[in-house]
């Protein structure tokens, strides 16, 4: 139930203009007491930490599925990476361990100060991950379709304009690039433990860092991606165990849950394609939430 940006704040106005930050100061004071904490895995980003286990491999593997390029040792090699919200750089190192190039965003300074300090004890990725403070929308510009694949993990249920950063994700994906979420679904059940008992009884995550209104059901999620020239592919429960303070995949979306999206080939590039996110949607539609 953590999120690795939740100071993210898309106001939806003026979403290219640099003029305009679509951050919330509030939030920005609130998380720089904690930036300085990322690397340490007993603290308040254990969680985060320990997702690793699972949302690392469900990235590299997908991709993998989707290539017949494969790189010995740097399985990612050649792909560019865009992590939204990268905060201290807990995923985006691991990614740049296997090869990839990662470009972190994260409007907190600190964060990005903390990110880059960690990623300077390894030469590798040193030259393979580089950090910036900045929105999404601000590099939207700059960075008109130049990634492979954009990872957005535990960061959509703290924007303010969903509709908005999706399109900010498609205009600097790459056709065919793969867009990877992972985020809280908005139930009963992730109330009751993702508020009530994560944040207000054992405190797993500091109170305050969720609002449960702003919490995305895969279904609206879905229905926003698809909309906006994505399709799709699988959709994946993740729990959180706070005993043993691992991950494991479950067949309920109830709680957590992450998401693999792939935006639209070009339509110049092959007419045969053009209907293939409208089939894929039915398709989806007909097997939503039960993707093992």
């Amino acid at each position: 139930w953590f999120n690795e940006l939740s100071l993210f704040r898309f106001t939806g106005k003026r979403p290219f203009s640099t003029s305009q930050s679509s951050v919330d100061s509030k939030e920005i004071k609130k998380f720089q007491l904690l930036a300085h904490k990322w690397w340490d895995e007993e603290g308040e980003y254990a969680a985060l930490h320990s997702m690793n286990d699972i949302r690392v491999p469900f990235i590299r593997d997908t991709l993998l599925s989707m290539s017949s390029n494969y790189h010995l040792g740097n399985p990612l090699s050649g792909i560019k990476i865009l992590d939204v919200g990268c905060g201290g750089g807990l995923l985006s190192e691991p990614l740049g361990r296997l090869g990839a190039s990662v470009t972190g965003i994260d409007p907190v300074e600190d964060n990005i100060r903390t990110a880059d300090r960690h990623k300077s004890f390894d030469p590798v990725l040193a030259k393979r991950i580089q950090y910036k403070s900045s929105s999404l929308e601000e590099i939207v510009e700059e960075s008109m379709e130049t990634f492979d694949v954009i990872v957005a993990s535990e960061v959509v249920e703290h924007v303010a304009d969903l509709e908005m950063f999706i399109k900010c994700c498609s205009q600097v994906l790459k056709p065919e690039g793969s867009l990877f979420i992972t985020t809280i679904n908005k139930t009963q059940l992730s109330y009751v433990l993702g508020i009530v008992v994560a944040e207000k009884i054992m405190g797993i995550v500091p109170e305050g860092t969720h609002e449960w209104e702003k919490f995305v059901p895969p279904e609206e999620l879905e229905r926003l991606l698809e909309s906006n020239g994505f399709s799709v592919r699988s959709v994946k429960g993740m729990l959180y165990n706070p005993l043993s303070g691992s991950w494991s995949w479950v067949q309920s979306t109830s709680l957590n849950y992450a998401l693999h999206a792939v935006k639209a080939a070009a339509p110049a590039q092959s007419h045969a394609t053009d209907t293939l996110p409208e089939t894929d949607t039915q398709q989806h539609s007909a097997t939503t939430g039960t993707v093992p």
